[in-house]
Protein backbone atom coordinates (compact mmCIF):
# COMPACT_ATOMS: atom_id res chain seq x y z
CA UNK A 1 0.00 0.00 0.00
CA UNK A 2 1.72 3.41 -1.04
CA UNK A 3 1.83 5.66 1.81
CA UNK A 4 -0.82 8.78 2.08
CA UNK A 5 0.39 11.92 0.43
CA UNK A 6 1.05 14.91 2.80
CA UNK A 7 -0.15 18.05 1.92
CA UNK A 8 0.64 21.72 3.81
CA UNK A 9 -2.59 24.06 4.20
CA UNK A 10 -0.25 26.90 5.15
CA UNK A 11 3.17 28.40 3.93
CA UNK A 12 5.93 27.42 6.04
CA UNK A 13 8.41 30.67 6.37
CA UNK A 14 12.00 29.29 6.55
CA UNK A 15 12.96 30.36 9.99
CA UNK A 16 15.45 29.21 12.81
CA UNK A 17 14.98 29.13 16.32
CA UNK A 18 16.23 26.85 18.86
CA UNK A 19 13.73 24.29 20.18
CA UNK A 20 13.36 21.89 23.09
CA UNK A 21 10.91 18.74 22.66
CA UNK A 22 9.62 15.48 24.15
CA UNK A 23 7.36 12.78 23.58
CA UNK A 24 7.06 9.46 25.86
CA UNK A 25 10.55 7.81 24.70
CA UNK A 26 12.52 11.00 24.13
CA UNK A 27 13.55 14.32 24.72
CA UNK A 28 16.00 16.37 23.00
CA UNK A 29 17.35 19.77 21.63
CA UNK A 30 17.21 21.01 18.08
CA UNK A 31 16.89 24.10 15.52
CA UNK A 32 13.27 25.00 14.20
CA UNK A 33 14.08 25.58 10.30
CA UNK A 34 10.28 26.68 9.06
CA UNK A 35 7.52 26.95 10.89
CA UNK A 36 3.74 27.88 9.62
CA UNK A 37 0.40 28.38 11.45
CA UNK A 38 -0.02 24.72 11.74
CA UNK A 39 3.28 22.81 12.12
CA UNK A 40 6.92 23.44 11.68
CA UNK A 41 10.11 21.15 11.19
CA UNK A 42 12.76 20.63 13.26
CA UNK A 43 16.70 19.29 13.04
CA UNK A 44 18.11 17.44 15.71
CA UNK A 45 20.88 15.10 16.73
CA UNK A 46 18.52 12.32 17.73
CA UNK A 47 15.95 10.00 15.61
CA UNK A 48 12.09 10.44 16.73
CA UNK A 49 9.52 8.04 15.73
CA UNK A 50 6.92 8.93 13.39
CA UNK A 51 3.18 9.25 14.37
CA UNK A 52 4.36 10.11 18.25
CA UNK A 53 3.18 12.59 20.48
CA UNK A 54 5.76 15.60 21.39
CA UNK A 55 5.58 18.86 23.23
CA UNK A 56 7.48 21.58 21.50
CA UNK A 57 9.31 24.67 23.04
CA UNK A 58 10.36 27.52 20.52
CA UNK A 59 12.81 30.14 21.87
CA UNK A 60 11.92 32.76 19.97
CA UNK A 61 13.95 36.41 19.55
CA UNK A 62 13.67 38.35 21.99
CA UNK A 63 10.71 37.15 22.95
CA UNK A 64 10.32 35.33 26.23
CA UNK A 65 9.10 33.38 27.60
CA UNK A 66 9.55 29.96 25.18
CA UNK A 67 6.55 29.47 22.81
CA UNK A 68 5.00 26.25 24.14
CA UNK A 69 3.62 23.84 21.92
CA UNK A 70 1.39 21.54 24.08
CA UNK A 71 1.20 18.86 21.87
CA UNK A 72 1.94 17.83 18.04
CA UNK A 73 2.03 14.94 15.75
CA UNK A 74 5.35 13.68 14.30
CA UNK A 75 3.81 13.90 10.47
CA UNK A 76 7.22 12.57 9.30
CA UNK A 77 10.91 12.07 9.80
CA UNK A 78 13.74 11.93 7.70
CA UNK A 79 17.18 10.91 9.34
CA UNK A 80 17.83 13.21 11.92
CA UNK A 81 14.47 15.83 10.70
CA UNK A 82 11.12 15.77 11.81
CA UNK A 83 8.12 17.44 11.03
CA UNK A 84 5.29 18.40 13.24
CA UNK A 85 1.91 19.16 13.19
CA UNK A 86 0.66 21.21 16.05
CA UNK A 87 -2.53 19.31 17.65
CA UNK A 88 -2.95 22.08 20.84
CA UNK A 89 -2.25 25.16 21.13
CA UNK A 90 -2.82 27.55 24.63
CA UNK A 91 -4.46 30.64 23.28
CA UNK A 92 -1.94 32.76 24.39
CA UNK A 93 1.00 30.67 22.16
CA UNK A 94 -1.47 31.02 19.04
CA UNK A 95 -1.84 34.61 19.25
CA UNK A 96 2.33 34.40 19.68
CA UNK A 97 2.47 32.66 16.55
CA UNK A 98 0.04 34.37 15.28
CA UNK A 99 2.23 37.34 15.39
CA UNK A 100 5.40 36.06 14.83
CA UNK A 101 4.17 34.98 11.50
CA UNK A 102 2.43 37.97 10.47
CA UNK A 103 6.41 39.96 11.54
CA UNK A 104 7.65 37.55 9.15
CA UNK A 105 5.11 37.97 6.11
CA UNK A 106 5.38 41.52 6.63
CA UNK A 107 9.23 40.97 5.92
CA UNK A 108 9.20 39.06 3.42
CA UNK A 109 6.84 40.91 1.73
CA UNK A 110 9.35 44.34 1.87
CA UNK A 111 12.50 41.67 0.56
CA UNK A 112 10.21 40.85 -2.21
CA UNK A 113 8.77 44.25 -2.90
CA UNK A 114 12.25 45.63 -2.77
CA UNK A 115 13.92 42.92 -4.81
CA UNK A 116 11.15 43.18 -7.47
CA UNK A 117 11.72 46.90 -7.67
CA UNK A 118 16.07 46.50 -7.99
CA UNK A 119 16.65 47.27 -11.43
CA UNK A 120 18.19 44.24 -13.61
CA UNK A 121 17.57 41.92 -11.30
CA UNK A 122 15.31 39.06 -11.90
CA UNK A 123 13.27 36.67 -9.75
CA UNK A 124 15.39 34.02 -9.78
CA UNK A 125 18.46 36.41 -8.39
CA UNK A 126 16.47 37.49 -4.98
Amino acid sequence: MAPRQYIRTYYRFPLQYPVIFGGAPFVGEGVLTNLSLTGCSVTCDREVLCGSEVRVSVLLNHQPPALPIDMGTIKWVQGHQFGVEFVRLPVETQQRLNRTLLTELIEWLKHRQSSASTPGLSDQEH
